[in-house]
């Protein structure tokens, strides 16, 4: 193991991982009913290729790539398609859905095994991560086939594997990596052969030495390193982990690919090796259901389209008391307005908060140039400026302070004395400029 430097700023949140850091991962009840949203992954949504009244297999295709930049989806039970509409997000938004009604039957499609895995040709890998639709399962939920195909002017040398899981609460790759090291190695493995590279890395925060010590006894005789990394938040944001791993700044406006680099999340690397070996498609992944305001919280291995609700009843249900519901964690997830609403593909945490945990910021202050967000900021912007033009509707001025630069880590909101919703400010104002 090599212990490394962090990177500069950040904050040191209350991290609350000891809810469920040690509770093992339990599967799910089949739900009943899925809403699988044909856009769970940035790019084009997908295209429905089955109709209403239509059987369906688990793993089966239900909605085609629509592009470069795009992913499939796959049907998470098997059932009758009953209906293909709009439905409500846990985004906030609204996007288009196929409802599947389960047949209790659990009967899956053929998937096609490789035992020979590794012998296999890296465009034949590449195919069938795309095809198995996979995506960044660390929340941005970037398509993996896509991450696997840099221009080739873009020369990759090394490989980061994304373990930090520094946002508060969540601990499902935490689990994921004490609970199947050896596949999520393999699923390195693959990574590395796709894109013909010799150097891989497993960076995780010291607060898991029970995860370090796991991976290190998988990647034990391999050319592979585990980096045990200083406890920051947002360790875990891509251009983070680089620097702390290789000591590479990513410059503004640039991915990590312009440095050399492909960062793949722990969960995605499983997915990697599941898909290659066994065929299957993404239709599940762990979910940390966390939280004083939910009665039994755990880690849960929950099928795509699962709603919300479900899931949360399969957990007790809520405390009295409860006042917040957050698909993700605290510091970037989505507040809901409905538990009607599917766990997605992206979706690495229900955080359920009490009134004790809760801070509304609904009657926030005005900016009182304390310059704490500046201090704390990990890409160095002026995150003060920013909310306040795009408060005042400036948006066109932002781009002088390097708006696109932020990653909405949320570090700023944390430390603002005023409890102005700076992360809310930035997201308006991307949605009104131009990158």
């Amino acid at each position: 193991m090599s212990r490394t430097e962090t990177f500069e700023r950040g904050i040191h949140p209350q991290y609350h991982k000891e809810l469920t850091a040690e509770r093992s991962t339990v599967q799910a009840a089949l739900p009943k009913r899925v809403l699988i949203p044909l856009s769970q992954h940035i790019g084009a949504p997908a295209a429905a290729i089955v109709a209403i009244g239509d059987e369906v297999r688990t793993g089966q295709l239900i909605g085609e790539s629509a592009g470069f930049v795009s992913s499939p989806v796959h049907s998470s039970v098997s059932g009758k398609v009953i209906a293909i509409a709009d439905f409500p997000l846990s985004s906030g938004k609204q996007g288009p859905c196929i409802v599947i009604e389960s047949d209790g039957q659990d009967t899956y499609s053929d998937f096609q095994e490789h035992p020979d895995y590794m012998n296999l040709d890296p465009e034949k890998i590449k195919e069938i991560v795309k095809n198995a639709g996979i995506v960044g399962l660390g929340g941005a939920a970037f398509p993996t086939g896509v991450k696997l195909s840099p221009p080739k002017e873009k020369l990759i040398d090394a490989i980061i594997i994304n373990g930090a899981e520094c946002e508060p609460y969540l601990t499902a790759d935490h689990r994921l990596m004490v609970e199947k090291p050896a596949e999520i190695v393999e699923g390195l493995k693959l990574l590395m052969k796709t894109l013909g590279v010799s150097e891989g890395y497993i960076g995780i925060e010291e607060n898991k030495p029970d995860a370090i010590a796991a991976m290190e006894k998988a990647v034990s005789g391999q050319p592979i390193e585990v980096h045990a990394l200083e406890v920051k938040y947002p360790q875990g944001a891509e251009k983070m982990l680089i620097k702390a791993i290789k000591d590479r700044e990513v410059p503004a406006r640039g991915l990590p690919m312009d440095v050399g680099i492909v960062v793949q999340n722990v969960g995605t690397a499983l997915a990697v090796y599941e898909a290659v070996r066994y065929g299957k498609p993404l239709i599940e992944r762990v979910v940390t259901i966390t939280g004083d305001g939910i009665k039994e919280p755990g880690n849960m291995m929950v099928r795509v389209g699962t709603l919300i609700s479900d899931v949360i009843s399969q957990c007790g249900g809520l405390k009295e008391g409860a006042v917040k519901v957050i698909a993700g964690g605290p510091m970037m997830g989505f507040a809901q307005w409905t538990l009607d609403v599917p766990v997605v593909k992206g979706t690495s945490g229900i955080l359920v908060m009490s009134s004790d945990e809760y801070v509304s910021s609904e009657s926030y202050s005005p900016c009182i140039r304390c310059g704490r967000c500046i201090d704390v900021c990990p890409m160095g912007l002026n995150p003060s400026m920013l909310s306040i033009l795009s408060e005042k509707e400036f948006f066109e001025q932002t781009g002088e302070y390097n708006l696109f630069d932020c990653f909405e880590c949320g570090s700023c909101a944390y430390v603002c004395p005023s409890k102005r919703p700076m992360v809310q400010f930035m997201r308006l104002a991307k949605s009104q400029s131009k990158p």
